[in-house]
């Protein structure tokens, strides 16, 4: 399984301890979110942070978008949030990661490309 799809499968965990157990596993104990709605460091504030999406945005999950790329300890990628089956997503993310010399997520960077008017 791929970075991106252990990211989009914790944002999509929907039941609190296998989410925190997601968290636990892709990000660092230290790990910080930033997106123009948080501002958060650690696995309890992280997992908070996506149930609270999950809470806005009850009934869509998370998918991939087209946009993935890395290298050296970065990567960026563009993801969707939709209702299952939709056919244009609801909100569109373009997040950068900076990964840990363990392979897991020390910090993310989130931007909303597309939002709900």
């Amino acid at each position: 399984m791929t970075l991106i799809d252990r990211y989009v499968a914790a944002w999509n965990e929907t039941d609190a301890e296998a989410r925190a157990k997601a968290v636990a596993e892709l990000w660092t104990e230290d790990a910080t979110y930033t997106d123009p709605l948080a501002a958060v460091t650690g696995h309890e504030s992280i997992a908070a942070v996506i149930a609270g999406a999950q809470d806005m945005f009850p009934g869509c999950v998370f998918t991939a978008g087209e946009v993935f790329d890395a290298h050296h300890d970065i990567a960026r990628f563009t993801w969707h949030l939709a209702p299952s089956g939709a056919a244009e997503p609801l909100v569109v993310g373009f997040d950068v990661v900076e990964l840990a010399e363990d392979g897991r997520i020390r910090k993310v960077l989130g931007f909303l490309d597309k939002v709900p008017a």
